[in-house]
C-alpha cells in the first residue's frame, strides 16, 4: 500500500513571529503582491508595510469579503499587472484560501500569515471556494502546499476569542474524521491513505486541545500569550492543517458543507458549524456514551455551539434540515469516508438528534 503526507514548507510560530515577514518573504522573491484583509489593513497595515520595506518591494490590495471565483481572478490579474513573483495573504481563512488559490493558477510561491486562529486552512494545500453570495461550492485541490507559514501569537492573541474558539471546533473534528479514514480505509486529501504519522499528529491534537482549551481561552481573553494559547494556535493550525489533509476528512466537515445551503447560518464561523457536524457525527457513527459526553463537554467548557440555534437556525423545518442532509450526501463529500451505511435519512436523524441532546444539556 502507497501511502502519502503532506505537509507546508516552512511553519513559523512565536510572540512577534511577524517580524521576520520580510526575509521569509524575500527568501521566495523580491516583488511580492500582499492581500490584506481589511480589518488587517487598519490595524497591522504600517507595521506590515515596514517590515516588509526592509527586505523587497510589494504592492497591496484589500480582499474583497469571499474567496470565490471572481475575487481569486482579481489577485491574479494584480499578480501579474504588478509583475509580482510571491503571493502573501494576510488575515481570516477565507484571505488566506484565495491567496493560496491565487497563487497556484499563477504558478507563484505564496506566504500565509494568519492574523486570527480559527481554521486550519493556512498550512493546507486546499482551498474551500464559496460562490459570491457566500454557498459553498467545492474543493479547490492545490498543486503544493503553502511555502511558508507565519503565525505571531500576540496577534492571535489580541483577535476576538470567538475566533480562537472556532478554530478549535475545527481543529476538534479533525482526530474524528482521521480515525474513521483510516478504519475505512479511505484516502486523504491526496486520495491515498496517510501514514501512521498523520493520524498520530492528528490524535496529538486532539489531546492538546482536551488538555489546554480552556486555558487557552482564558489567555486570549486576556489578551496575552502563554504556553496553554501557544499549545492551541499550534493545534489549530498545524496539528490540525496536518491531521486533516493527511488524515482525511469525513462527515464534520460534509455536514458543515450541507449547513451553508442555508442562508441563515452565514453568520456562523466555519468552526461552528464544523462542531455541530462533529456531534451529528456521534449518532451517525453510533459512538458510546462516554465519546458523546466528552464531545459536548468540551463544546461548551471553549464556548462552541450544541444547537442548531446558536448558528442561526432558530425555528429550523423538516424540510430545510433534509436539505441539510442532502447535500451533505452529494456524490463525492467527504461523509463518505465513514465506515458507516450513509443516507439522506441518516444524516437528518443525527441531526435531529444531536440539537435535541444539546438542547437537554442547555435547559439543565
Amino acid at each position: 500500500m502507497i501511502t502519502t503526507a503532506i505537509f507546508p514548507n516552512r511553519y513559523v510560530q512565536g510572540d512577534k513571529a511577524l517580524e521576520v515577514l520580510g526575509e521569509e518573504t524575500a527568501r521566495l522573491g523580491k516583488n511580492a503582491l500582499v492581500l490584506l484583509d481589511p480589518f488587517v489593513h487598519e490595524q497591522y497595515g504600517e507595521r506590515i508595510r515596514h517590515i516588509l520595506t526592509r527586505s523587497l518591494n510589494f504592492s497591496t490590495t484589500i480582499f474583497n469579503g469571499e474567496c470565490c471565483d471572481e475575487e481569486i481572478e482579481r489577485i491574479c490579474n494584480l499578480a501579474r499587472d504588478n509583475e509580482a513573483k510571491v503571493i502573501v495573504g494576510v488575515g481570516g481563512g477565507k484571505v488566506l484560501d484565495t491567496s493560496k488559490a491565487a497563487a497556484h493558477l499563477t504558478s507563484h510561491p505564496v506566504v500565509i500569515v494568519p492574523s486570527i486562529a480559527s481554521t486550519d486552512a493556512p498550512c493546507s494545500a486546499l482551498s474551500v471556494i464559496y460562490t459570491s453570495s457566500g454557498n459553498f461550492d467545492r474543493y479547490m485541490l492545490l498543486s503544493r502546499n503553502p511555502d511558508a507559514v507565519i503565525v505571531d501569537t500576540d496577534i492571535i492573541a489580541k483577535a476576538p476569542t470567538r475566533m480562537l474558539v472556532a478554530g478549535m471546533g475545527d481543529a476538534f473534528a479533525t482526530w474524528f474524521e482521521a480515525d474513521h479514514c483510516h478504519k475505512n480505509q479511505s484516502g486523504n486529501m491526496t486520495g491515498r491513505q496517510g501514514p501512521i504519522s498523520a493520524y498520530a499528529l492528528a490524535k496529538l491534537c486532539h489531546e492538546t486541545l482536551l488538555e489546554y482549551g480552556p486555558m487557552a481561552l482564558e489567555a486570549c481573553k486576556a489578551g496575552v500569550v502563554t504556553p496553554a494559547l501557544e499549545h492551541i494556535v499550534e493545534a489549530n493550525t498545524l496539528l490540525s492543517g496536518i491531521g486533516f489533509e493527511s488524515g482525511g476528512l469525513a462527515a464534520a466537515h460534509a455536514i458543515h458543507n450541507g449547513l451553508t445551503v442555508l442562508p441563515d447560518t452565514h453568520g456562523a464561523l466555519h468552526g461552528e458549524k464544523v462542531a455541530i457536524g462533529i456531534q451529528a457525527m456521534m449518532f451517525l457513527s453510533d459512538q458510546d456514551q462516554a465519546t458523546v459526553d466528552m464531545v459536548y463537554d468540551f463544546c461548551q467548557a471553549v464556548g462552541l455551539p450544541i444547537t442548531l440555534r446558536e448558528i442561526g437556525l432558530k425555528d429550523i423545518s423538516d424540510t430545510d434540515l433534509m436539505a441539510v442532509a442532502e447535500a451533505a450526501c452529494a456524490e463525492g463529500e467527504t461523509i463518505h469516508n465513514e465506515p458507516c451505511e450513509i443516507s439522506m435519512r441518516n444524516v437528518f436523524a443525527a441531526l435531529k438528534v444531536a440539537n435535541a441532546e444539546g438542547l437537554r444539556r442547555l435547559s439543565k
